[in-house]
């Protein structure tokens, strides 16, 4: 009973997760009047990616803004979130022209099964049970033929240094690039 109950509990997880904070580098402008319609652009444009229903724990996009042009990045699992990302974004009032530089991550049985490994090995444990939690968890987990990167925000150092140390505790995983960012409150 307690398997069927925690099967449901990491499922719904998963299915509610649609990822972090995506990183935006926006470039800095010089006028006060100009700065709030890209202000404006960064926050919808972050907006329309955390809601594409399929972007999970294993997806990353980050993007940035310059102008009325964007400039998608990041790893993702499924083709189809390549192209529903820049469809998205295109869709966005102000964007005159999107770069769509998403990499789509190799099919990989073999890669799958180190993300279901390393999502049980980083998500349960107590001390980062808080990140997965969140409708919007802020560690994402990208494998790519045996390589892992951790990409997100965490609240300090420690949680920073534990996530490395957990993901490095799976077996069939050859490097792990911790490349959390501690986000002070």
């Amino acid at each position: 009973m307690f398997r069927k109950i925690r099967a449901l509990v990491v499922g719904g997880v998963l299915a509610l997760s649609l990822a972090s904070v995506p990183y935006s580098a926006q470039a800095a402008s010089g006028a006060g009047q100009e700065a709030k319609p890209a202000n404006k652009l960064t926050k919808e444009v972050r907006h329309e990616l955390v809601m594409l229903p399929y972007y999970s724990v294993f997806d990353n996009l980050a993007y940035k803004v310059e102008g009325d042009r964007v400039t998608l990045y990041g790893q993702v699992v499924r083709p189809t979130l390549k192209s529903d990302a820049e469809n998205v974004v295109k869709s966005i009032e102000g964007v005159t022209s999107v770069k769509n530089e998403i990499e789509v991550l190799p099919n990989s049985p073999m890669d799958d099964q180190s993300r279901r490994a390393l999502y049980r090995a980083i998500y349960s444990d107590a001390g980062l049970f808080k990140y997965g939690t969140a409708s919007v968890p802020s560690i994402h987990i990208i494998v790519k033929n045996g390589h892992v990167a951790l990409e997100g925000v965490v609240d300090n150092e420690a949680d920073k240094n534990l996530a490395g140390i957990r993901a490095n505790s799976v077996p069939n995983v050859f490097s792990v690039d911790n490349n959390l960012r501690v986000v002070k409150s």
